[in-house]
């Protein structure tokens, strides 16, 4: 490194923020807790790139780490304070301290604490709060915070005006609590015109990059207090996953720049010297006594955390039930890790009843979708897979994974897991009062979770067409989670072999008098990629689909007033047009 690069001897403190890029404040209201396990994990190619980032210019650092991740994956930790960093707690999951009372946190920081030491061999002395910076109105943790032993905390952000009353809380200070005392290190901001601005975080990566050098120099020549950089590891994996469920201002804020933040940080690591928090204060972080807990490698964990797919993941308790389970694909490529981390999850969880059969329907897709099923799912006993020619719709796959199957329970699942998998274990008994279930956000017991208000306008007001025509009063005509009895399903002739089909298989039940009950349950939104339905085209063809019902049914209506007449389905009126019927 050359020397007329450094600026003085004066040393800084550099923190890194360890999490998933699922794990962020901006997705906090998509992604539920519940839903992490079902993401693909990059925090470990993310974390050794931050590390070999440090360790090219010889840099200590911070890492304050989600409990979860240390749960979850503890070789992770384990290699950076093997490397030599310190370990400190994010709290367990991404909460803010707003979400918590004070014993709700209390327990939090112990929770966390017990398995970042366990995996890392180190004593937890400090603490920053995984979303949303504190507030003067949660002084109260930093009291708890002094109760709990810990030697300092990093999570006030002077911002805007919020600090105004207190201007010395922008810089490094103490707050004590009876005998106790704790550092507080805020995140670093510059005064402008009255207002704060934060230099570090996602300010770094947004803001262009003379104007954050500016501002790091004016505070290494004006201010005696450290300066506090930090960032997230996700920010050095440019090719993480999209959330496309995300507002256009959450996409901006979590992937603008990604692909020029090791150049961002090298700029600083070449001027400036930098160290933890710990080595700053003379705190020793090696817990007394203690050797650091083996950790299991990589592959162990996660049999652990999420068991093969069919591969000896339950206990026998007799015979199981046979199910195949049918799963659409189009250009899903994206998805099938999300998927296959689901999946694993209903094995591990229905497996005792279930004997889980898979029929994986490629719909002739454009990316690698085709090679990324195999490379995912081939190593499973019970799987098939098929492929169309070219690209039929949704409907048609489902009808192609009917003909595959050969249980008599058969169900069908979105590739992106909107609904939710496990929810086969409720539905699937059902099944032996009707000859189809079909899962409904809409009816009264069901719920929809950050769906756009005008997907929700509009399926309801189909919803209430297709109740005019139709004799089932179902709340939910266009859902593909289903349970089917196959042997009542596969005479069903369908026109339509895209979105269209799902509704009109449902409507083809209907008429032909087969049994159809509703199952309530929540709809998410898609989390990544994109939706295939082109809606105006959609709508245009649901209309379409009411008229040969409507007229299908006063035509049997009228069949079965005649004496000694039998019924006949029909769906096509005389000036119905359209593509050849299509055998389930």
């Amino acid at each position: 490194m050359p020397d007329s690069l450094t600026m003085p001897e004066r040393q800084h403190l550099v923190t890194v923020a360890l999490e998933d890029y699922f794990h962020v404040g901006a997705f906090n209201r998509l992604i539920q807790h519940g839903q992490w396990y079902r993401f693909e994990t990059r925090v470990e190619r993310s974390t050794r790139r931050t590390l070999d980032l440090l360790d090219e210019y010889g840099i200590r650092a911070t890492f304050f780490v989600l409990g979860w991740i240390g749960e979850h994956l503890p070789e992770v930790i384990r290699e950076v304070a093997a490397r030599g960093h310190e370990i400190a707690s994010k709290g367990y999951y991404h909460r803010s301290i707003s979400q918590m009372t004070p014993d709700e946190f209390r327990d939090d920081l112990a929770r966390s604490r017990e398995v970042l030491q366990r995996a890392s061999g180190q004593r937890v002395l400090g603490f920053r709060v995984a979303d949303e910076w504190f507030r003067p109105s949660d002084i109260w943790a930093l009291d708890v915070l002094c109760q709990e032993g810990y030697e300092y905390d990093s999570s006030i952000a002077p911002m805007l005006w919020r600090w105004g009353a207190e201007p010395w809380r922008r810089f490094a200070h103490t707050h004590s609590f009876g005998d106790r005392q704790l550092w507080e290190f805020p995140i670093s901001s510059l005064d402008y015109f009255g207002l704060q601005v934060p230099i570090g975080g996602n300010w770094l990566r947004q803001l262009p990059p003379a104007l954050t050098r500016r501002a790091v120099a004016r505070w290494h020549r004006g201010y005696r207090a450290p300066f506090v950089l930090y960032f997230h590891t996700w920010e050095l994996d440019p090719q993480q996953p999209k959330i496309s469920a995300a507002s256009a201002f959450q996409q901006v804020r979590q992937y603008r720049n990604l692909d020029t933040m090791p150049a961002r940080l090298s700029w600083f690591f070449e001027r400036y010297r930098f160290t933890s928090v710990a080595q700053h204060l003379g705190l020793a972080t090696t817990l007394p006594g203690r050797l650091p807990t083996p950790i299991p490698g990589p592959s162990r964990v996660r049999r652990a955390e999420a068991p093969a797919l069919l591969g000896g993941t339950s206990a026998e308790t007799g015979e199981r039930t046979p199910v195949t389970v049918i799963v659409p694909c189009y250009n899903e490529e994206l998805i099938l890790p999300y998927l296959a981390n689901t999946l694993r999850s209903v094995e591990e969880r229905l497996g005792e009843r279930y004997e889980f059969r898979y029929v994986f329907v490629d719909d002739a897709s454009s990316d690698d979708t085709w090679q990324a099923l195999h490379r995912t799912f081939g190593d499973l006993p019970s799987r098939t897979f098929v492929r169309h020619g070219t690209n039929r719709g949704v409907a048609a796959g489902i009808a192609s994974g009917l003909r595959a199957a050969d249980t008599e329970i058969v169900c069908s699942i979105d590739c992106d897991c909107t609904y939710d998998p496990h929810e086969l274990g409720r539905m699937i008994p059902l099944l032996a009062s009707a000859d189809v279930v079909i899962a409904s956000p809409y009816h009264r017991d069901g719920a929809v979770r950050n769906v756009p208000s005008w997907r929700l306008f509009l399926s309801r007001g189909l919803s209430g067409l297709y109740r005019m025509v139709l004799s089932h009063q179902l709340a939910t005509y266009t859902s593909c989670f289903r349970v089917y009895r196959r042997s009542s399903s596969l005479d069903m002739e369908l026109r339509y072999t895209g979105f269209l089909g799902v509704a009109e298989f449902i409507g083809r039940m209907d008429l032909a008098g087969r049994r159809i009950i509703e199952f309530p349950t929540t709809l998410e939104v898609r989390m990544i990629g994109r939706s295939k339905m082109k809606v105006v085209r959609t709508i245009g063809g649901h209309l379409k689909l009411l008229a040969r019902l409507a007229w299908a049914r006063m035509t049997l209506d009228d069949r079965t007033a005649r004496p000694g007449a039998s019924p006949q389905l029909n769906i096509d009126s005389p000036a119905a047009t359209g593509t050849s019927p299509v055998s389930v």
